[in-house]
């Protein structure tokens, strides 16, 4: 497709104070681990934070004036991650991860992303203390967790949707993603959120101002009520019911003033 400009849009969503009362304690306990550290010496871990939560505790961080940390989140591409608040970067650094291989009986079964978690939510467990939930090439999925909960996974989780499964405890390994996308492209009016989001999941600019207004979108893992936001290259769109997509690049325009648009979405 033809464009009359090659410029591209490179700016990206500037930082959020807290929105509510959770956001402002997440800082705040930022705040008290650093205490903790600068007081005993003895490193202080986060739950597991998703990006947003990452925004807060490192704008908490810069409060706090440490710069002493380290995230982890069990593998190097990891979204959900660990704030690990050291004495030192040379302090020794356990982060409380471990890893959980979810495995179908069936081998023509392959674990989905939404199955795999509301199977352990349905344990009783607690969002914070679950990581990341890797697909594997076989079908299974790993999931990274706290200790505190793998065990309770192991000996508790017999089925995924309709799967029955198999649990144990992993060992070390040099885990990769093998996260199913699919990167499309498209032509957008304007950066508006409804219009971009119109644009993904097809539809029209009603409809996806509809779901915006009934709170069904998140961006960044914010949910927002206007359908006017504007949009910036990496943010990350959640669609309860839908999907998720992550807008990847923002391009020129084309003869006819639209915007060219390369998003990410997640199968």
């Amino acid at each position: 497709m033809a464009s009359s400009s090659d410029t591209k849009h490179t700016a990206q969503r500037g930082y959020l104070p807290p929105q509510n009362a959770e956001e402002q304690l997440l800082q705040r306990r930022v705040e008290e681990l650093c205490r903790a550290v600068q007081f005993r010496g003895q490193p202080r871990y986060t739950d597991f934070l998703s990006d947003r939560q990452q925004q807060l505790a490192q704008a908490a961080l810069h409060r706090a004036g440490w710069s002493s940390c380290r995230w982890e989140g069990g593998y190097p591409q990891a979204e959900r991650k660990i704030l690990c608040i050291l004495s030192d970067l040379d302090a020794p650094c356990e982060p409380p991860i471990q890893a959980v291989r979810i495995t179908p009986r069936e081998k023509s079964v392959r674990l989905q992303h939404r199955d795999c978690l509301g199977a352990l939510l349905g344990l009783g467990l607690d969002r914070a203390g679950l990581g990341d939930l890797l697909p594997e090439e076989d079908g299974s999925m790993v999931a990274f967790c706290q200790p505190t909960v793998s065990r309770l996974i192991v000996d508790e989780l017999r089925q995924v949707g309709r799967a029955d499964v198999t649990v144990q405890l992993c060992e070390d390994a040099d885990w990769q993603p093998h996260f199913s996308t699919q990167l499309c492209s498209a032509t957008v009016a304007s950066l508006r959120l409804d219009a971009v989001l119109a644009a993904m999941l097809h539809c029209s600019r009603d409809q996806a101002a509809g779901l915006i207004r009934t709170g069904k979108v998140q961006v960044g893992h914010v949910e927002v009520s206007s359908a006017h936001l504007p949009v910036y290259q990496d943010d990350v769109i959640t669609v309860r019911g839908k999907g998720r997509f992550r807008l990847q690049e923002i391009g020129g325009k084309s003869r006819k003033d639209r915007i060219f648009i390369h998003y990410q979405e997640y199968i």
